[in-house]
C-alpha cells in the first residue's frame, strides 16, 4: 500500500483473521498501523494485491456495494469523532437512525448499551462535558450499536490513564467472548503484555505474527459485564 508517489507504507503484507480472534496491533509510529486498519474497514484499498473482506474481494467489487460491507465493521479512533451537539444516547444511536431504524426499535437497545460501558447515568449528557475515558467508552458503545463482525480500535487506550486503559480493556475483551473479531492497534506494551493476546507487528512496512503470551495478568472487573443481553 502506497500514498501517491511515496515509497510503500505496507509491503507483502499476508493476513487472514479468523472470526472470534483477538489481537493486538503494534508497531512504532508511522509503522503502517492506521493504514491497515483502514485497508481492513475498507476506507483505503490496497495499491497492488488482492482484499478480501467477508468473501467479497474488494478490488472487484461495486463501490455500492461497500457501506454494506463496512456496517459489518465497528471502528473506534483514536480521536473519538464524536459530534458535540448531540447527546451521548444520540451519539450511539445515529448509526442506527442512519439505517433508517425508529427511535422504537432502537431505544431499549441503546440505553442497555450505554449501561454496559457504565454511561448509564450520562446518556444525556454532551460529549464536551465527558472525560477521556467517559469519551472513548461512549465511542466503543457507538462502534459495536450495530453488532458488527469486526471491531478495529486505533490506540483506544492512548487518551486514558492506567485504570481507565484495563477498564476499556476488559470492554473489549468480554465483546470478543461475546464472537465478535477484536483487533486493537495500540503502542502500550504493558497493557499488551498483560493482556496476553496474540500480537501482530509491523516493522519497516512488513507484518509478523506472534502468538498469544500467556493468561492475561490484569484482574477481572468486579461489575462483570457477561449478563449483558444486548449482544
Amino acid at each position: 500500500m502506497r500514498y501517491g508517489q511515496a515509497p510503500e507504507v505496507l509491503r507483502d503484507i499476508d493476513l487472514g483473521l479468523t472470526p472470534g480472534s483477538f489481537h493486538f496491533l503494534t508497531g512504532a509510529s508511522g509503522a503502517g498501523k492506521s493504514s491497515l486498519l483502514k485497508l481492513i474497514y475498507i476506507a483505503a484499498r490496497p495499491s497492488k494485491g488482492r482484499l478480501r473482506i467477508f468473501d467479497h474481494d474488494i478490488g472487484t467489487t461495486p463501490r455500492t456495494e461497500l457501506p454494506f460491507l463496512r456496517r459489518r465493521i465497528g471502528v473506534v479512533f483514536q480521536e473519538f469523532h464524536l459530534l458535540d451537539h448531540l447527546t451521548a444516547f444520540d451519539n450511539v444511536a445515529l448509526p442506527l437512525r442512519i439505517a433508517g431504524q425508529r427511535l422504537e426499535q432502537y431505544q431499549g437497545d441503546v440505553i442497555e448499551l450505554l449501561e454496559w460501558v457504565g454511561l448509564g447515568e450520562r446518556m444525556w449528557a454532551y460529549p464536551p462535558t465527558l472525560s477521556g475515558g467517559e469519551k472513548q467508552r461512549l465511542s466503543i458503545a457507538r462502534a459495536v450499536v450495530t453488532k458488527p463482525d469486526i471491531l478495529l480500535a486505533d490506540e483506544p487506550t492512548g487518551n486514558v490513564d492506567h485504570a481507565m486503559a484495563l477498564r476499556i480493556l476488559r470492554l473489549l475483551v468480554e465483546l470478543n467472548r461475546m464472537g465478535t473479531t477484536v483487533v486493537i492497534a495500540s503502542h502500550d506494551q504493558d497493557l499488551v503484555a498483560r493482556s496476553g493476546m496474540p500480537v501482530m507487528h509491523l516493522e519497516q512496512g512488513h507484518l509478523s505474527l506472534h502468538p498469544a503470551a500467556g493468561p492475561r495478568s490484569y484482574p477481572e472487573d468486579p461489575d462483570s459485564l457477561a449478563g449483558a443481553g444486548f449482544l
